[in-house]
């Protein structure tokens, strides 16, 4: 099965090139050549040819030497090309290509330039800002960190005592010259804004469409503060908190598992572009949506996000002064994470999608609208019946259709082709048979279906 590092080709073309060039800007892969889509060997007739002239012609397109083997299964022949990941940005014919996924990604524009830095070991917020001083450092935003850290305990108390330069230089944010970095002005800038004009996160809460704007929130402040201001922001202005009681301790619970709203705010702030727009947030009646200038990078893509996966922030100082600060997971985790809260509270799990150049996270609030419309709830309680029926009613066609088809198919087989449990496939075809449907003839062992 092709994946992140396989990919299958009947037969040899020079366009694949692009493919080695994009398993070596990633994390390496194996082009098999004479290999159907399903992994079937189907065999290459100019097997010898290839192994003798394809190491030259890989040179010259992308100046580097894949291994290549010669292998052969059932008297047929093909190639299996391995292709080590790349320390350097790697080019074909003056492009560059990048795998993602089961997919190959041409990068251009703001994508090529953060690859290029990448490759270098240098992000936006790694490059320093001459004329700023350590006066334009704001202590108090320093030490609202260090006691974060402690309390998350990735920094010894001892850290209260040190003097501002010495952190700023424990935690990267200053350079061999002294001189500070964009993640040190924007994380603890006394004037976030004049170094990064658009580091502000806007919140606007509209009613029927787009245009009707009831109200709205610029909050522009050192990065280390931005989360909790966010969060006290949309409990204070936007968001409801449902009451509720265990014993007699009245708990006031966000509408919206908290933890996981924080990790996604968070992962917005790290994530971002700064050299793009403003991050986004407009909440409207049913939804919230949460949008920040910058796209996945080429080793995640939206079918990967919520599983787990290496971490690869955009801005690494500024992810690591929020991991140290305990705000957010450093293992690449935090999409677990949310899943995890949304799903213990029986909500339903947000979406990450990439649009106008960015990521945009879209959470229901479906709290709300079963407080502020419970009219509304006996119709979603009916159409989900409905839904259910319907969904049951197609199984039943799906697993009578496969009988029809194949009288001796077993369970197992019929829960792998139609992607459902064993148990539920039983539960199937009891009703089935009670309905008069279909019926076994012989044992289990040996016998077979009929369709009635």
């Amino acid at each position: 099965m092709e994946s992140q590092k396989i990919e299958y080709k009947q037969t040899w073309k020079d366009e694949y090139f692009k493919l080695i060039c994009g398993f070596a800007n990633a994390q390496g892969g194996t082009l098999y050549i004479g290999v159907d889509d399903n992994g079937a060997v189907c065999g290459v007739k100019n097997a010898e040819y290839l192994l003798q002239n394809l190491p030259n012609k890989c040179v010259q397109a992308t100046g580097i030497v894949p291994s290549i083997e010669l292998l052969s299964e059932s008297d047929k022949h093909f190639l299996a090309i391995h292709i080590n990941p790349s320390e350097q940005p790697i080019a074909c014919n003056g492009k560059y290509y990048m795998r993602s996924g089961s997919t190959l990604q041409e990068l251009s524009g703001m994508s090529l330039t953060d690859f290029l830095l990448k490759k270098a070991n240098i992000s936006w917020d790694k490059h320093t800002e001459p004329e700023a001083t350590m006066e334009d450092i704001n202590r108090d935003a320093i030490r609202y960190f260090i006691d974060a850290a402690v309390r998350a305990k990735r920094l010894d108390n001892k850290a209260k005592d040190e003097d501002v330069g010495v952190i700023l230089k424990k935690l990267g944010l200053v350079n061999k010259k002294d001189e500070l970095t964009f993640a040190a002005l924007v994380l603890f800038g006394k004037d976030v804004e004049y170094y990064c004009p658009t580091v502000s996160f806007r919140i606007g809460r509209f009613g029927a469409s787009q245009a009707d704007l009831i109200i709205d929130d610029n909050i522009a402040c050192p990065l280390i503060y931005m989360p909790d201001r966010i969060i006290k922001t949309l409990r204070t202005r936007y968001l409801i908190s449902p009451i509720s009681y265990e014993g007699l301790h009245r708990i006031e619970s966000l509408e919206i598992p908290e933890d996981a709203l924080r990790e996604i705010i968070c992962n917005a702030i790290v994530h971002r572009d700064y050299r793009g727009s403003f991050t986004q947030m407009r909440v409207w009646n049913d939804r919230m949506e949460i949008w920040n200038s910058g796209v996945f990078p080429p080793e995640i893509t939206e079918e990967n996000l919520m599983t787990i996966h290496e971490s690869h922030p955009r801005n690494s100082l500024i992810a690591k002064v929020f991991y140290m600060a305990g705000f957010i997971e450093n293992w690449g985790r935090g999409y677990e994470k949310i899943r995890d809260d949304f799903s213990k509270e029986h909500l339903q799990i947000p979406t990450f999608t990439q649009i106008r150049g960015g990521v945009l996270a879209t959470i229901q609030r479906e709290r709300f609208m079963a407080i502020t419309y419970p009219e509304n709830n006996d119709k979603k309680e009916k159409s989900s019946n409905k839904g259910a029926q319907k969904s049951a009613q197609k199984s039943a066609q799906k697993i009578i259709e496969l009988i029809s088809k194949y009288p001796n198919i077993t369970l197992s087989e019929i829960a792998d082709i139609l992607g459902m449990t064993t148990s539920g496939i039983n539960k199937n075809i009891k009703k089935l048979k009670e309905q008069g449907k279909i019926r076994r003839v012989g044992p289990d062992r040996g016998g077979h279906w009929e369709v009635v």
